[in-house]
């Protein structure tokens, strides 16, 4: 007799809990209308800041910066699990790139770089981004080849000690020979050229004026877009699941059969490269670089966007590096009231890093994993 037969029809349950399919359309049709919703709000959101003035627009600019550069230090911190505090060292190889190709201080500092270019470089940008990624993925694997034996501690020493040398190489290449014009930096740094439209200057439709910031603005949308659907791609690929695997447990990945050392140069190689890309984007949006741009602070900053948003969860470090930008510049119109009620004697500028630093250390208190954790429990750093 079968053995179903022995057991009460009412006490069979299904072994999970199955969905309807109406329940699944319901579920992809609601975020697909939050991503259109989301993509609408931000193709509007120069159009809304522009009134209030070209600095809140270049605030946003900023942001896409930080969050693309945010993106590329989760690739090798929040997947491969490796602590990188150089990462600024690759922003500043994309943004002096960028201004080595298009300003005029090659030709006019090397003779047969002019007899070659007499009407100066004046690269275009389809060939300044791409050549900006591989550089700086380069670098990535220089730096990621003689560290694939360190963690934890002793690896943040030596990414640090990186970012540190390239800066003050940066600084030094100004003499005997001005390859880099020292500490005085290099501009102007040319504007993007897009089928006839300079980015540089305001488009006029009609009656209505777009600010060049606005126009930046969208340039960097696009770019930050491609590199959240590159780490979208990455994450749930084969090689996003051997870098987790070896943050978890690098032993163990091993000896499944992981090649350890050509990840952790893939993910060094890929992360400097959205690096550079951002540096890139830096350098046309100020027109003009110098090395106190990328000091340690920078380093410092976009670990710590990564870590407040939540490490290894996109969505999180988008939003860890949005509010670390955002935020000191609100606290702007914050603090200087509160100066003003004191009559001056509170520095305006350390009491608004004093508020920020309260409030990160709050939220670390508060969410140890992060403002918006991954729902994976990975381990930590």
């Amino acid at each position: 007799m079968p053995i179903a037969t022995f057991i009460p029809a009412d006490t069979i349950r299904a072994p999970f809990p199955c969905r309807s399919r109406e329940g699944k359309n319901l579920t992809h049709a609601n975020g697909r209308t939050a991503k259109y919703t989301l993509l609408a709000a931000l193709l509007m959101l120069p159009l809304v800041l522009q009134p209030f003035g070209a600095n809140w627009v270049r605030i946003a600019d900023t942001a896409l910066v930080y969050v693309m550069m945010a993106l590329g230090l989760n690739i090798v911190v929040g997947y491969a699990g490796l602590l990188d505090l150089g990462y600024v060292a690759f922003y500043a190889v994309g943004a002096y790139l960028v201004a080595l190709l298009t300003s005029s201080h090659l030709t006019d500092n090397f003779a047969w770089i002019a007899s070659i270019f007499p009407a100066g470089l004046d690269t275009p940008w389809w060939v300044t981004f791409p050549v900006a990624a591989v550089l700086a993925a380069c670098f990535g694997v220089l730096l990621g080849a003689p560290t694939l034996k360190l963690r934890g501690d002793y690896l943040a020493i030596v990414t640090l000690s990186f970012g540190e040398i390239v800066r003050i190489l940066i600084n030094n290449l100004g003499h005997p020979i001005n390859f880099t014009n020292g500490a005085k930096g290099l501009g102007p740094i040319a504007a993007i050229h897009f089928l006839g439209l300079d980015l540089g200057k305001r488009l006029v439709i009609g009656n209505y004026e777009i600010a060049s910031v606005t126009l930046y603005y969208y340039l960097c949308l696009v770019l930050t877009l491609f590199a959240v659907a590159l780490c979208y791609r990455v994450q749930d690929s084969r090689v996003g699941r051997a870098w987790m695997a070896i943050r978890d447990d690098a032993i163990a990945a091993e000896a499944m059969g992981i090649n350890t050392r050509n990840m952790k140069l893939l993910a060094f190689g890929l992360g400097a490269s959205l690096g550079g890309v951002s540096g890139v984007l830096f350098g046309t949006l100020q027109g003009f670089v110098s090395p106190e741009a990328f000091s340690l602070q920078e380093s410092v900053l976009v670990v710590a966007m990564v870590v407040l948003g939540g490490i290894g969860h996109i969505p999180g470090v988008i939003l860890g590096a949005v509010l670390l930008t955002v935020l000191p510049e609100v606290l702007r119109y914050v603090v200087g009231p509160l100066q003003a009620m004191t009559d001056g004697r509170l520095d305006a500028g350390i009491l608004r890093q004093q508020v920020i630093a309260l409030t990160m250390i709050g939220v670390m208190l508060l969410r140890p994993r992060g403002i918006w954790p991954s729902p994976e429990h990975g381990k930590s750093l």
